[in-house]
């Protein structure tokens, strides 16, 4: 058995393995570097990666930028070129407007050289405008003088006249003055008419015409109580009216018949005494155009007032005094009154003496200052 087994290794061969240990551990270091590099390629290659993933995402940001900042400015532009469109409008419309400013001023300033023209011309000329004023105002109350007689208006013309010229304050007037101060004060002695009142009552008369009662028919009212011969037919006839009435009923239509037949012929006559003698009868037609005429005669007598005809003015009213005492109730209070004015009116005296303002109006030619420049 022990020939058959192999021969125990020697001792000294135990450290023949060293050359083989060496490669393996040029092997190890060798792989360990190759990993060091594939280690540090692999984090170049990580930090390359995240470089470009950084990079991507800030040129994202940029582009994200840069587009928001276009979109700012695309709307900016647009809203710069809306207002540069209002801008070029509005500018449009104040060119406009400053060209009719412009015409507008022109023609102000045009005006403005007439209107200076004309009060030069009108200060050169106020002495005359004055003077053709107070030549109007006296010319207006020589007109109510001389016409209608109206002594008040007159008065009030003159008065404003002088008040003018005491205004203007010129020695050259102190004639016209004085003229017109002589007419002031023969105005106020002179006596006076009221031609209003007078032409009031004249109208409170006419509109009173219609109401007055007629003499014939106050004493036919009168008379009618009183016992007439139609009152006598009634009381005969009154027993054929009742025996009418009585057989009424029971009568035939020709019974009837004859009985309206006598009423209409009892309503066609009518007897009536006037009470005396004398009193005029006036039929309705008549009394119409007995009032219009009347009230002619006075209205009449109201021009007549107005022109101062005295003889005109009594003349109508004697006839209609003398007309309402003929066919009028004088009886009644309303006629009374009536006749009581027109006799106050006849006593009115309306054709008076005025004064002439021929001196004053020669005093105002003599002043004037177109008559000053005729004589130089």
């Amino acid at each position: 058995m022990s020939e058959s087994s192999p021969p125990a290794a020697p001792p000294a061969a135990e450290p023949a393995p060293a050359p083989a240990a060496a490669p393996v551990r040029a092997a190890n270091r060798s792989s360990i570097g190759l990993g060091v590099v594939a280690l540090i390629a692999l984090a170049a290659l990580g930090l390359s990666g995240w470089q470009a993933y950084h990079s991507r995402q800030e040129n994202e940001s940029l582009r994200q930028d840069m587009a928001r900042r276009l979109a700012d400015t695309d709307a900016q532009s647009r809203a710069a070129r809306v207002a540069g469109d209002q801008v070029r409008e509005a500018t449009r419309e104040a060119t406009v407007k400053l060209g009719v400013l412009e015409s507008k001023l022109a023609e102000s300033q045009s005006q403005q050289i007439a209107l200076e023209a004309l009060y030069q011309d009108l200060s050169r000329n106020r002495d005359e405008w004055a003077f053709a004023e107070i030549e109007q105002t006296l010319l207006v109350a020589n007109q109510q003088l001389q016409l209608a007689g109206n002594v008040r208006a007159a008065l009030i013309a003159l008065q404003a006249a002088d008040t003018r010229m005491q205004h203007m304050n010129r020695p050259q007037l102190v004639a016209l003055r004085k003229a017109i101060n002589d007419d002031i004060a023969r105005l106020k002695a002179a006596p006076f008419v009221d031609t209003v009142g007078l032409s009031v009552r004249i109208d409170s008369l006419v509109a009173g015409v219609d109401k007055l009662p007629l003499a014939a028919e106050s004493r036919v009212t009168a008379a009618a109580g009183a016992a007439t011969p139609e009152a006598a037919l009634d009381q005969a006839t009154s027993g054929m009216d009742e025996k009418a009435t009585a057989i009424a009923e029971g009568t035939s239509a020709w019974t009837r018949f004859w009985r309206d037949i006598w009423t209409d012929l009892r309503q066609m006559v009518r007897v009536q005494s006037v009470g005396e003698a004398g009193v005029p009868l006036i039929a309705p037609a008549q009394a119409y155009f007995l009032r219009e005429n009347l009230k002619l005669r006075l209205l009449t007598a109201r021009v007549a007032l107005l022109t101062r005809d005295q003889a005109t003015f009594r003349g109508d009213l004697k006839a209609a005094q003398d007309w309402i005492t003929r066919y009028f109730d004088v009886g009644e209070k309303s006629v009374a009154v009536a006749q009581s004015s027109l006799v106050a009116l006849q006593k009115s005296t309306i054709n008076i003496e005025l004064p002439d303002l021929s001196a004053t109006l020669a005093a105002l030619r003599t002043a004037s200052p177109a008559t000053a420049r005729g004589s130089q």
